[in-house]
């Protein structure tokens, strides 16, 4: 009480007194603090109970106004009286030494403030970057310490500063062997030595300290030895990269505050474009080790069973704002808070890893693929058990939603499809265990891991990875092997009217293949000009789409339609739909080197044998399968294959929407499967009484506008002939779609 007394009646003589000059005034305020330790005797006095934090601040306030006063870029007096008599340094070890108690706050909070106020550049100098270095080596050193908040604001001051101006990076990259300090375990700086963590009150390594485990003794880190082996690489001149190793302990505090403010630290050192600070980061600090190991631990921590539905609907997550109830999460799933938990990381670091400067970036997005990925998903999704399958293959599918970094999507990409550049073989397929065990997964015996699966594909085909396609796709149909190897044939004498669609008179549904001579291929009116390739006639392309379009919106017979029947259910309906996801999907590939037209003919290697590839086998047998296939198997089969046919990519038009191309023996395409499955329709509807008033009540239920009733015979065959012929509509829709884009963007 009585120090507070002579804090207040300082004040007012000060107030009272004439005003002295800046300088002055901010040599009597420091005279005033060094006095306290020359006259004090009781130095287990509260810092609170003296006049040093009055001082401080008053020292800071006079830095403040003579930089107001000054010209832009000028020292004034005060600051180089600051600069000259190190009073930064003796701060510092006043600090260090916490004396009297609650000192090294106060100094923490007069460094923040200073890098905050001044608006000069201070950190040049090394009367100010050497003693900041080394109060940041005394942040973090204890968890849960008092000084805490002011630690984590003191080193998000100097982030932000090195944001600025990232140049002053390279005064924060200490040699371990020109440290002196570093030579001297026995110092209480020494004691960091290296690279190794100060005592944190945490084990190192990748396992959570277990219940009553002592903490690794300070000695052992004052060696100077790495935090791990794979960072030095016996590299005795190696950098400390002291700001991070700080901020990556209070990572772990118990307090989620500092956590998320010592996380942002952490992105705005990852984004600066100093190589050396890059290669640091990843090289000679713990920060890959955080990112993976507690992805790791907090995927692990995951309960084996979970419904795919909760997972696929829990809320958006981003990191350090999730906001939960342990009581209200446990009543809606259990497993909720630990997969919010799973998921705000899984963003942080995606956030991070899109951030970060670009060399840093490819080495943590590598790193989460050999040490979360490979070693933690994998075998996941590699087992037998279809409860775990189905658990670990909807939490996939969320972590491909989520992810959006370009390298931390390429990583994951890799882990999923492989590597692999060469077209498919049948004989190959299994040559990546993971990829051949995904693509199986979506003809599973149990419809829920097929559903899941799919959906996880068309989650991958969406996002921006040109290797995705090309795995999956577009390498097995690169050298347009799926058309017939012939030399080009006159056009049929009596040719086919345009407007001819009757099904028995098609020749598509014919069993010679080279009935359909003369036609064009859809890519030649998807293209700018017309190739010029000698399987195909040329005829007008507006023409042409209308016979594509009509082709498709034919192939189901009169007798199996029901839309008709019922209002709003037309083929215009999904022109929309195809126009809007078209254009998003041309906004993503126009950056990749696709081709705008076949590549010709005349180069293409026909005689090799025609491999649709693994993920199109599958497909193609589920869509053959599409009358004996429960209903939402079928409707996640066609939505993938719809996506497909919505690439702009002219062999993928050419082979997956193009009615009229001469196929080589042997070999399938989307259109001739169809045809298969309406022939085999055909004659199925045969033997089944009163077909269409079955099939007109079933498409009623679907949607909504009968009430459920007594079972329908031949449930599964119904649904399978809508979803047919609503599909079909879809793909007539696309065809003209594209080639609608395309003819408005021609000269």
């Amino acid at each position: 009480m009585f120090s507070k007394f002579t804090s207040i009646l300082q004040h007012a003589v000060e107030a009272l007194a004439p005003s002295l000059p800046l300088q002055e005034d901010f040599v009597y305020h420091w005279k005033a603090i060094t006095h306290y330790y020359i006259e004090t005797s009781d130095d287990k006095a509260p810092v609170t109970d003296t006049n040093i934090p009055s001082h401080l601040e008053q020292m800071l306030d006079i830095l403040t106004q003579e930089e107001e006063e000054r010209e832009s870029g000028e020292t004034g007096p005060c600051m180089e009286y600051l600069l000259h008599h190190k009073i930064l340094e003796t701060l510092f070890t006043l600090g260090k030494a916490d004396c009297p108690p609650g000192m090294k706050q106060q100094v923490l909070t007069f460094y923040t403030k200073l890098l905050g106020r001044i608006h000069q550049p201070l950190l040049p100098h090394i009367n100010v970057h050497r003693p900041v270095q080394k109060l940041i080596r005394l942040c973090g050193e204890v968890l849960a310490a008092p000084t805490e908040n002011e630690e984590i604001q003191f080193l998000c001051i100097v982030c932000a500063k090195l944001k600025q101006d990232p140049y002053l990076v390279n005064f924060f990259l200490e040699n371990k062997a020109r440290r002196p300090e570093a030579q001297s375990p026995g110092g209480p700086v020494g004691a960091r030595g290296g690279l190794a963590s100060p005592d944190t009150g945490q084990p190192h390594g990748d396992q959570p300290p277990a219940p009553g485990e002592e903490p690794q003794a300070g000695a052992a880190a004052a060696a100077g030895s790495p935090a791990n082996s794979r960072s030095s690489n016996n590299n005795h001149s190696s950098d400390n990269y002291n700001l991070v190793t700080s901020l990556l302990n209070l990572t772990r505090s118990p307090d989620g505050r500092v956590v998320v403010k010592a996380c942002e630290g952490l992105m705005l050192l990852v984004s600066l474009p100093e190589p050396a600070a890059a290669k640091c980061l990843t090289e000679n600090t713990e920060l890959v080790d955080l990112l993976t190991d507690r992805l790791s631990g907090f995927y692990k921590a995951l309960p084996t069973s979970m419904d795919p539905l909760d997972i696929e609907t829990v809320e958006s997550v981003n990191w350090g704002l999730d906001v939960y109830n342990l009581k209200d999460d446990a009543a809606i799933f259990a497993g909720k808070r630990g997969l919010i938990s799973f998921l705000s990381w899984l963003d942080y670091c995606d956030q991070l890893i899109k951030e970060a400067q670009k060399s840093a970036a490819t080495v943590m997005a590598r790193a989460v693929r050999e040490r979360f990925f490979i070693p933690v998903m994998e075998p996941q999704l590699m087992q037998t058990s279809e409860v775990g399958i189905l658990t670990s293959t909807a939490l996939l599918n969320r972590i491909i939603r989520q992810v959006t970094s370009e390298a931390l999507l390429q990583e994951m990409v890799y882990f999923l499809l492989g590597e692999e550049r060469e077209a498919e073989t049948p004989t190959g397929v299994t040559r990546y265990p993971l990829r051949h065990r995904l693509i199986e997964h979506c003809d599973h015996l149990s419809d829920e891991i097929s559903i899941m699966t799919l959906r996880l594909f068309e989650q991958l085909i969406q996002k921006p990875s040109q290797h995705i396609l090309f795995s999956l796709l577009l390498r097995s149909l690169d050298e347009r092997n799926y058309l017939e190897n012939k030399p080009a044939e006159e056009p049929l004498e009596n040719g086919l009217a345009h407007d001819a669609v009757d099904l028995e008179e098609d020749p598509l549904f014919g069993d010679d293949p080279s009935a359909s001579d003369g036609r064009l291929t859809g890519s030649d009116w998807l293209s700018p000009s017309p190739s010029q390739s000698p399987d195909h006639g040329k005829t007008d392309g507006k023409t042409e789409v209308h016979k594509i379009v009509n082709s498709f919106l034919c192939l189901v017979p009169d007798e199996a339609k029901s839309s008709y029947h019922v209002e709003g259910t037309g083929y215009d309906t999904y022109l929309r739909d195809a126009h809007r996801q078209f254009r998003d999907y041309c906004g993503v590939c126009q950056r990749w080197d696709w081709r705008g037209t076949p590549k010709p003919i005349e180069k293409c290697d026909l005689d090799r044998p025609f491999f649709e590839g693994h993920f199109l086998k599958v497909l193609f047998d589920r869509m053959g399968r599409v009358l004996d296939q429960p209903y939402e198997v079928n409707l996640q089969v066609t939505s993938v294959l719809s996506k497909l046919c919505l690439l702009p990519h002219p062999h993928m038009h050419e082979y997956l929407l193009d009615p009229y191309i001469n196929l080589a023996p042997g070999c399938r395409s989307l259109f001739s499967v169809i045809v298969r499955v309406v022939g085999d329709l055909m004659l199925r509807i045969q033997r089944i009484p009163d077909f269409t008033p079955k099939l007109l009540l079933v498409r009623k239920r679907l949607l909504g506008l009968e009430p459920e009733g007594v079972n329908v015979d031949h449930m599964t065959l119904l649904e399978g002939v809508i979803v047919l012929e609503e599909f079909c509509k879809e793909l007539a829709a696309i065809a003209f779609v594209k080639f609608h884009a395309t003819a408005t963007s021609s000269p």
